[in-house]
C-alpha cells in the first residue's frame, strides 16, 4: 500500500478505536459553540477524500451520495445519524482508503486537475494525485484535533 495512504488508514483506525465506546447520541451531539459533531467529521473525512481525489480527476465518487454531499465542506449535520448509518460511515473510513490505493495502483488519476480552492484556503498547490494525498494527511490532522476535542465534550 502507498505509504501515505497507510498513514491515513492507521490514523482512521486510531480514531475508530477512540470513539468505539461512544453511543450514537454522543456521536451526534453538537456541543455548545460548535457547528458539527463527531460523526459528521468522520463522514467529512470520507467525503473530502472522494472530492479531493476522485472529483478532481474527473472520476465518479466511489460511495453513495448520501455519504458524500451532506459531508462536503461548508455543510453541517442536517439530521440524527442512526446506528446503521454510523456503521456504514465507519466502514467507509477504511474501505475507501483501500479502494483509493487500488485505483492509485491502476493509474486512474491521470486526468487530475489543479484545485484552486485548496490553494485559496490552505495556500497549498494541489495539482496532481500525489499532492492530493499529501493534503489528505494535513486534512486528517486538522480533523483529528477537532474530533479529540469533541470526544472530551460529549
Amino acid at each position: 500500500m502507498n505509504i501515505k495512504l497507510e498513514k491515513i488508514k492507521s490514523f482512521r483506525l486510531f480514531v475508530l478505536k477512540q470513539i468505539s465506546n461512544l453511543t450514537s447520541e454522543q456521536l451526534n451531539t453538537i456541543p455548545a459553540g460548535y457547528n458539527n459533531n463527531i460523526i459528521w467529521n468522520l463522514g467529512h473525512l470520507v467525503s473530502a477524500t472522494q472530492a479531493i481525489c476522485y472529483k478532481r480527476a474527473g472520476l465518479a465518487v466511489t460511495i453513495d451520495d448520501q455519504y458524500f454531499t451532506p459531508f462536503l465542506p461548508a455543510t453541517k449535520p442536517g439530521s440524527f445519524i442512526d446506528n446503521k448509518e454510523i456503521i456504514i460511515i465507519k466502514e467507509l473510513l477504511i474501505s475507501t482508503i483501500n479502494t483509493l490505493n487500488t485505483d492509485l495502483e491502476n493509474n486512474l488519476f491521470s486526468n487530475y486537475t489543479k484545485s484552486e480552492r485548496i490553494e485559496q484556503v490552505y495556500g497549498i498547490d494541489v495539482s496532481n494525485i500525489d499532492d492530493a494525498i499529501e493534503i489528505l494527511l494535513y486534512h486528517k490532522g486538522f480533523h483529528s484535533g477537532y474530533i479529540v476535542g469533541l470526544i472530551r465534550l460529549v
